[in-house]
């Protein structure tokens, strides 16, 4: 039956609809950190839907909330008042640390991020962009043109001017033998002699960790001396917290936090983990940002009723059950098992992450050549032993992503980690 699906499904979808595994995989259905195929096999799911299934699957708290706000009314649109859209609009304003904020509700990341330049341009009167290097903000028109990452840039064309800038990467590039204060230094007198040679940019966006670049961070601090730098010039700055937001990093709510001695951004982007699989976006901004637009504006399906019911039940179950804390706690534990299984693995460069959000790099034994064909072997062996992952990176996608619910126990981490060692092992025989 899979077979037939993936026939369908290569005669009526685009040929660049990437699949993963050489068998692509037909999930069926889910409980807790578990996923079941077609043909009935389960597997440990690290991956989430791309960091998307945030809480657990099936959690029943959410999906009754989806079914009772379903039975009432699941759509109406913007244009009337939405009583689960403002709850969880003042939950989510009140969370994000920006004074005075407002809250926009869209339907994806992508959507939130295109909403954030369109704000950030429209208040500077600027279509100049800083960008990070190794980055990701999503696959439309605008999103793709300020993504700093090669291998998900499939156009150069775009409404905007986008300048790179140093720092993403902490262990690659021009900067990487120096100690952390020294990086930071570096990384912010290259942007200071970049902004003396290009026209008054908008804003810098920035992810806090770089999801599709492989769960790349820089130091801890960078952005707070970025925004020393932007805000003597009045340029903003957008916390792309569409993979680092809602505690996955454990030690932070939000990535921003991370480079707080400024303060919260400008705007921040959420998406992915708050909906627990649901569609939800947004962007949040003070109000003088999110206001500055002077024409009508409306969205068909972002906050539409069944979507924001789902997100204020899986909001409310995060926090009542501490999962920010429990990334922490059990995110370090097995960061701490997948270093030392690392150290007797010659492929793996580097283990990095906080939280539940984990990267393990991958290069040709004794180099620092990624080695990609390395990372889909592990892939591969990883799902024949029921464990799910991911993969991304920079340098040519060779980087393996963890990135579990958030309720994931010690015991499936550390089954998790094992079955993750036994493949990476494999690359051996």
């Amino acid at each position: 039956m899979t077979k037939d699906l993936l026939g369908r499904h290569r005669d009526v979808l685009p040929d660049w609809l990437a699949l993963y595994y050489e068998d692509p995989l037909e999930l069926t259905h889910g409980e807790g950190r578990h996923v079941w195929d077609a043909q009935g096999t389960k597997y440990l799911d690290f991956f989430g839907g791309i960091l998307t299934t945030m809480t657990a699957h099936a959690l029943p708290e959410v999906t009754k909330a989806i079914s009772e706000q379903a039975g009432r009314i699941i759509h109406s649109s913007t244009l009337y008042l939405n009583r689960p859209m403002v709850e969880l609009a003042e939950r989510v304003a009140q969370l994000s640390g920006i004074p005075d904020a407002r809250v926009f509700f869209t339907t994806s990341g992508t959507e939130a991020n295109d909403t954030a330049l369109l704000l950030a341009t429209a208040y500077r009167r600027s279509n100049t962009i800083l960008a990070m290097r190794n980055s990701y903000h999503g696959r439309s028109f605008s999103s793709v043109g300020i993504t700093g990452n090669r291998g998900w840039s499939p156009t150069s064309l775009s409404p905007l001017q986008t300048v790179y800038v140093h720092g993403g990467v902490r262990t690659r590039g021009p900067f990487a033998a120096m100690d952390d204060d020294g990086y930071i230094a570096a990384c912010v007198d290259d942007l200071t002699d970049l902004l003396g040679h290009t026209r008054p940019p908008a804003a810098l966006i920035a992810e806090p960790v770089q999801g599709v670049g492989g769960f790349t961070s820089p130091p801890d601090g960078l952005y707070a001396a970025f925004r020393e730098v932007l805000s003597e010039r009045g340029i903003l700055w957008i916390s792309d917290e569409v993979q680092t937001g809602w505690g996955r990093t454990g030690d932070h709510f939000w990535g921003w936090q991370a480079h707080d001695r400024n303060g919260p951004p400008d705007i921040l982007t959420f998406a992915k983990g708050i909906g627990n699989g649901m569609s939800i976006g947004g962007v949040v901004a003070r109000a003088d940002i999110m206001n500055c637009l002077d024409s009508n504006s409306i969205s068909t399906f972002g906050g539409t009723q069944v979507t924001m019911a789902a997100g204020l039940a899986n909001l409310t179950y995060l926090l009542e059950h501490d999962l920010q804390g429990n990334a922490r706690r059990v995110g370090g534990l097995l960061i701490e098992r997948l270093r030392a299984v690392a150290a007797r693995v010659p492929h793996v460069r580097e283990v990095r992450g906080r939280g539940l959000m984990i990267g393990v790099e991958l290069t040709r034994p004794g180099t620092d050549r990624a080695d990609p064909d390395a990372a889909s072997a592990v892939l591969e062996a990883a799902r024949a032993r029921g464990l799910l992952i991911g993969k991304g990176g920079g340098h040519d996608t060779s980087a393996l992503r963890i990135a579990p619910p958030l309720s994931l126990t010690v015991a499936e981490a550390e089954e998790g980690a094992a079955l993750l060692e036994d493949a990476l092992r494999s690359l051996d025989q």
